[in-house]
């Protein structure tokens, strides 16, 4: 069967190359999900299964439940901003989709995008599927793996029209603060760039404040910021996310998605309605309880020699390996069963890493921790 140019030029996911080498072995400790180990908060469980017992079954409003969209607009003023959930909010069937419909909202063929890498997995296919061109911007360890001003300069970002970012970030765990930030604003507006800003970590932010883009003079209308309940809220099957901008941009990304989706998921609608209102204890455990993993595999790492960036969000480390991070990471799964993802399916900057997501038990930690010791003094 023909198939479109663009899927072509898209190859198989990197991490799902991992998956299905696990999934052929038996006692596999699995460190590459991006997904909590928790479930949902009762509470949200409750809602869900409330709103099928009342038979609310229906499609909603494109945009989300009204009263959905009042709440996240009241959440995110911690952020220091405040949208209209009358017109500057949409509420998506997760943050990939809120993702996927901006691109395809706000790029035009030949259209270059920035994305600083390492990067989410699926940025760049979705520019290519929305018929953009990427144009890697890397980080550098040496400067937390956060994007910079020079970054940007060198890498030719003011000929772009759209800047993608991720901070806290996936799959480094940097994230900015307010002053670097500040200075990537700056950029944006000294060349005109739409920036699309992914905050699903937000919440997972162990020290300082999370920083937003749009919160920067002169940048929340030329920002879309995207958010949801898959990590904080340990909600990844409900998939439900959502995305804050200027009225002008969020109808433009409702055009696309009022066709493509119609509307998110009704069930997991109010499961992230009831997330919002009562679930915010349950959020403070996980991500104490995160913290604590980060601190256990940090110290690890360091007494097998190996060097890894201090994240401080998300829930990913990621440790230099000797060699090639693939051919590690292949080796440590055949020889140990510990499934990591390399760092070089994320970009460029990536290589020569792993990623390795504590979202697990501390059990499966420590036993992991010991394999990967292991693997190391083997080879």
């Amino acid at each position: 069967m023909r198939r479109a140019e663009r899927v072509e030029r898209v190859g198989p996911s990197g991490i799902r190359r991992f998956f299905e080498l696990a999934e052929e072995r038996e006692d596999v400790i699995s460190l590459g999900v991006g997904e909590p180990d928790f479930a949902a908060p009762w509470a949200a469980r409750e809602a869900a299964i409330a709103s099928l017992e009342a038979g609310r079954t229906s499609y909603t409003a494109n945009r989300g439940l009204r009263e959905l969209r009042d709440e996240i607009a009241d959440h995110v003023t911690r952020y220091g901003f405040s949208y209209d959930p009358s017109e500057e909010v949409l509420v998506t069937t997760g943050v990939s989709e809120a993702v996927d419909v901006a691109l395809r909202a706000f790029v035009d063929p030949g259209d270059l995008v920035a994305v600083a890498q390492p990067a989410y997995i699926s940025y760049e296919p979705g520019v290519v599927f929305a018929g953009g061109e990427v144009l890697p911007v890397p980080t550098r360890e040496e400067e937390a793996f956060t994007l910079t001003y020079d970054a940007l300069e060198r890498a030719g970002a003011g000929e772009a029209s759209v800047l993608m970012l991720c901070y806290p970030n996936n799959p480094t765990g940097a994230v900015m603060d307010r002053g670097e930030i500040e200075e990537v604003a700056r950029f944006a507006r000294e060349h005109d760039l739409l920036v699309l800003s992914d905050e699903i970590y937000a919440d997972l932010t162990y020290e300082g404040e999370h920083a937003s883009i749009a919160a920067c003079e002169g940048m929340r209308e030329r920002t879309i910021v995207f958010n949801g309940f898959s990590k904080a809220y340990a909600m990844t099957g409900l998939r439900l996310g959502y995305a804050l901008g200027p009225p002008s941009g969020i109808a433009a990304m409702n055009r696309v998605h009022q066709y493509a989706m119609l509307s998110a998921p009704t069930t997991a609608q109010y499961a992230a309605l009831a997330a919002l209102r009562d679930c915010g204890d349950d959020v403070r455990e996980m991500v104490g309880a995160f913290d604590r993993r980060r601190h256990y595999m940090l110290a690890r790492f360091s007494e097998m020699g190996l060097s890894c960036f201090e994240a401080k969000g998300a829930f990913y480390l990621f440790p230099e390996v000797p060699g090639d991070d693939d051919a590690f990471a292949e080796g440590l799964l055949e020889e140990q069963g510990v499934a990591v993802v390399p760092g070089s399916v994320f970009g460029e900057g990536g290589a020569g890493h792993l990623r390795v997501s504590y979202a697990t038990g501390m059990a499966s930690l420590r036993e992991a921790a010991d394999r990967i010791e292991a693997y190391l003094q083997g080879r």
